[in-house]
C-alpha cells in the first residue's frame, strides 16, 4: 500500500510522541520498521519534501542508445540482411570509426 505524504508525516509523528518503543508503535500500526526508517532518513534529510512519492525509474538509462545511432543500426541491418547481430555489430563499428 502507498501512503501519501501526509499520512507518512502523521505516522512518524505518532513514533515519535508514542509512550511505546518504535518496534512496538510500528507493529500496532502494521508499518514495516525498514519502511518507517526509510522515510523517517528522508524525513530528516529533507523534511516534508522528502515523503514525497518518488519515481523508482531511473532519470538516465545507462546503456540507452541514442535515436541517430538507432536508426543508423536499422538501416545498415536491412541492408545487410545476412550480417549476424555480432557481425552486424563488428561492421557497424568498423564503419563509425
Amino acid at each position: 500500500m502507498r501512503y501519501p505524504a501526509s499520512e507518512k508525516l502523521e505516522i512518524i509523528r505518532l513514533v515519535e510522541e508514542s509512550h511505546l518503543s518504535a518496534r512496538r508503535t510500528l507493529a500496532k500500526l502494521g508499518i514495516p520498521r525498514t519502511t518507517f526508517y526509510r522515510w523517517y532518513d528522508r524525513y530528516l534529510q529533507r523534511g516534508e519534501a522528502g515523503l514525497q512519492d518518488q519515481s523508482p525509474k531511473p532519470k538516465h538509462v545507462w546503456n540507452r542508445i541514442p535515436d541517430e545511432v538507432r536508426r543508423k543500426v536499422v538501416k545498415l541491418a536491412l541492408k545487410e540482411t545476412e550480417l549476424s547481430p555480432r557481425e552486424l555489430a563488428v561492421t557497424f563499428t568498423e564503419g563509425v570509426s
